[in-house]
């Protein structure tokens, strides 16, 4: 088992960047790839991020390319998803989610990862 407690979220207007944290807990960080989602409200969970156990490979959806990056402090047993240049749109509750990273090649799907932390609202102010 592994424990995803988020942190970070909060009100901020459009323009602003927020840091959003994940740690983990309960098992060994280091092995699992590690990825956030969102959901704002009447949509599906989506994928934004992604990092593979090692930290050397991530993964964006294209809509926050170039504003978001995803990193991770495996001694921390922590990831982090920096959000620049924050829009309207990107109201959501975030949410980290983990999986086994040994054979993880990115996914966009939901369904793919194991483990998921409570969420962490993030609501940008036009």
């Amino acid at each position: 088992q592994v424990q995803l407690v988020e942190s970070g979220g909060g009100l901020v207007q459009a323009g602003g960047s927020l840091r959003l944290s994940c740690a983990a807990s309960g098992r060994t960080f280091s092995m699992f790839a590690m990825a956030w989602f969102r959901q704002a409200p009447g949509k599906e969970r989506e994928f934004v991020a992604a990092i593979s156990w090692s930290g050397g490979t991530t993964y964006y959806e294209d809509s926050v390319k170039g504003r978001f990056t995803i990193s991770r402090d495996n001694a921390k047993s922590t990831v982090y998803l920096q959000m620049n240049s924050l829009k309207p749109e990107d109201t959501a509750v975030y949410y980290c989610t983990a999986v086994d990273g040994r054979y993880y090649s990115g996914s966009y799907s939901q369904y793919h990862y194991d483990y998921w932390g409570q969420g962490t609202q993030v609501t940008v102010s036009s």
